[in-house]
């Protein structure tokens, strides 16, 4: 008897002193950026396939919010902008007739510059011929008197052709005039539109961020508003714990450092991975009382935040983990 308690004695010993030699710098829990997604649009929600624990991709289609009552006022608005483009006035018509007026004057004035031209000669002609008396002076006269009537009839024309250009631009700027009261309500008409399309867009539940759907907010057939939560996700592939560090340890730390993640693996021993230390807190604080003893709790410490990769599963946001330096 004595022998047996005293192997038990030395096995109670070794046990504590196996379970003593497990040592660690910090501990803390496991945490995740966690995305809460909410409704884009008023409406019945008419699909949401999104169900908790399920892994969504990113960019997916995962439910359509009813816009039928959108879809009708899109309608109604472009029916709108299509009777404004009906109402405008068109110069197009009178300004083809007075530019075809103005090409028959430019043709009415080349013609006379011709014949200006010609009488020129004949009088220059005719003044040689009254100097050598080979020609009367009537005849001169003449010519003169038909060259002043063409200067004249080409001065008349080259007029009237200003005149039809000017025509033509206060044509064009007559319907421009009367068409700005209606064309001015053309773009903010074509801006409700947009926003109207952009609502309709929204109608349709599209998963942003790639992850685990963590808890579900809203049901099929349900009401939903603008800003309404729908459901919670986050990336559950790579975790952040959350540890406390003394002061003392502060030195020990720096940014990208490697450490080494302790956790139980359920069957009396550690599961190990290596993490990254990617945050320390600047300001100090009091312990968490996730920490048992009292003292504890009245120190100061410092947070940080390691990084862990998680691409198995095995760890889950809110389990307790350990660091080694």
């Amino acid at each position: 008897m004595r022998l047996l308690l005293y192997l038990l004695s030395l096995l109670i010993v070794f046990t504590g002193c196996q379970q003593n030699n497990h040592t660690f710098d910090a501990s803390g829990s496991f945490e995740a950026v966690e995305r809460i997604i909410s409704a884009e649009t008023t409406g019945t929600i008419l699909r949401f396939d999104a169900e908790e624990g399920m892994y969504v991709e990113a960019g997916k289609e995962i439910g359509q919010i009813d816009i039928t009552n959108l879809q009708l006022q899109a309608e109604q608005v472009t029916a709108g902008m299509q009777a404004l483009k009906q109402k405008t006035n068109n110069a197009a018509p009178q300004v083809a007739i007075l530019q075809a007026q103005q090409q028959a004057h430019a043709a009415q004035v080349a013609a006379l510059q011709k014949q200006l031209e010609v009488a020129d000669k004949e009088v220059k002609r005719f003044n040689a011929l009254v100097a050598g008396e080979a020609a009367t002076q009537k005849q001169l006269d003449d010519l003169v008197g038909q060259k002043s009537v063409l200067e004249a009839q080409l001065a008349a024309a080259k007029t009237q052709g200003e005149v039809i250009a000017e025509q033509i631009k206060s044509a064009k700027a007559t319907v421009a005039i009367q068409n700005t009261g209606i064309l001015s309500e053309e773009l903010p008409t074509a801006k409700r539109l947009e926003l109207i399309e952009k609502q309709i867009a929204d109608g349709k539940i599209m998963n942003q961020f790639a992850g685990t759907v963590l808890a579900k907010y809203a049901e099929t057939g349900e009401f939903t508003n603008i800003g309404k939560p729908l459901y919670k996700i986050a990336d559950l592939s790579t975790l952040t714990l959350r540890a406390y560090i003394t002061g003392n340890q502060l030195p020990l730390v720096k940014l990208n450092q490697k450490v080494t993640v302790l956790t139980d693996d359920g069957n009396g021993n550690y599961q190990q991975t290596e993490g990254a230390i990617t945050w320390i807190s600047d300001k100090a604080e009091f312990t968490p009382k996730t920490i048992q003893t009292k003292d504890e709790r009245a120190n100061m410490v410092y947070a940080i935040k390691v990084k862990v990769p998680n691409p198995a599963g095995i760890y889950k946001i809110g389990m307790y983990g350990e660091l080694k330096f």
